[in-house]
């Protein structure tokens, strides 16, 4: 396929495992352009390219004051070749179905923004869909992926390396500079789930996310001193605030099939992310 694909990759691969991931670069190769944007120390370098014979590697040396993948997606983007270019996490698994589906899509945009999903799903992966499903009830999830036009990502000059959510701000760059972005939460792609330390440790970091979107933010500070002053809360109102919770999250699992994607069960973790985020905001 006329398709480039772009991994930053700038620690020892993740959750998935070196194994796995090779095997994923190795299938992928066969179909697509795949750069890797090499951050990793030389010894892993030399031992990528070594596992990944049919991969462009390029060793990023230049390491930014803040944010390093966004460095990384630069330095991929330089050695495309093709006008579509999918810029995943170490975590994302596309498939044959999906690589399709971008490269359509991308016809008539110059950013596209696929939907993840889990899989497998341990309980904690299970905990975090409830994010998505709450994400895709009020509009779109903010995935590990996204593809981008090649002349637009240049024309426009990057985006910035300062920006923790880097996936946003891309988003926000292309949208600022009247490209046409196209969400599509029908386009599924794999993520592999982290572990639970992970997990554990991603709480408060997701939650400094939502410093790019006050609106959001804002509403997570006030839940807890809510809670606080409603004193005299029933316990009928609190199971009828879960209750919405839950059917919100429902809606947002049965949108556009996700119902093949989502399981059931992970609607009903929305209450738990919604008081986890509360928290983490503090």
């Amino acid at each position: 396929m006329k398709l480039s694909y772009v991994l930053p990759l700038l620690r020892r691969p993740g959750e998935g495992g070196l194994d796995e991931l090779t095997d994923y670069l190795n299938w992928l190769s066969r179909r697509v352009e795949v750069i890797v944007a090499d951050g990793s120390s030389p010894e892993l370098q030399k031992l990528h390219e070594s596992l990944w014979p049919d991969v462009v590697h390029v060793a990023v040396t230049n390491r930014p004051r803040r944010y390093g993948k966004v460095t990384g997606v630069h330095a991929g983007m330089e050695r495309a070749t093709h006008e579509t270019v999918i810029i995943a996490d170490d975590d994302v698994r596309y498939s044959e179905r999906s690589l399709r589906q971008i490269r359509r899509a991308m016809e008539f945009a110059d950013l596209v923004r696929p939907q993840n999903y889990f899989a497998p799903l341990p309980w904690h992966a299970a905990w975090d869909t409830s994010r998505i499903l709450l994400n895709r009830a009020f509009g779109s999830d903010s995935p590990g992926t996204l593809a981008v036009r090649r002349c637009f990502f240049w024309e426009m000059g990057g985006y910035s390396e300062e920006a923790m959510y880097e996936n946003l701000e891309l988003i926000r760059t292309v949208a600022a500079h009247r490209g046409r972005v196209s969400d599509r939460p029908d386009i599924y792609v794999r993520r592999i789930p982290s572990t639970t330390r992970r997990f554990w440790e991603q709480r408060p970091r997701q939650a400094y996310d939502d410093f790019a979107q006050p609106g959001k933010l804002v509403g997570f500070l006030a839940l807890l001193p809510g809670l606080a002053l409603s004193r005299g809360l029933s316990r009928r109102r609190v199971v009828a605030a879960a209750s919405i919770t839950v059917a919100l999250a429902e809606w947002g699992r049965r949108r556009h099939e996700g119902r093949r994607y989502f399981p059931s069960r992970t609607s009903w973790f929305a209450p738990l992310w919604v008081l986890e985020r509360g928290i983490c905001s503090w």
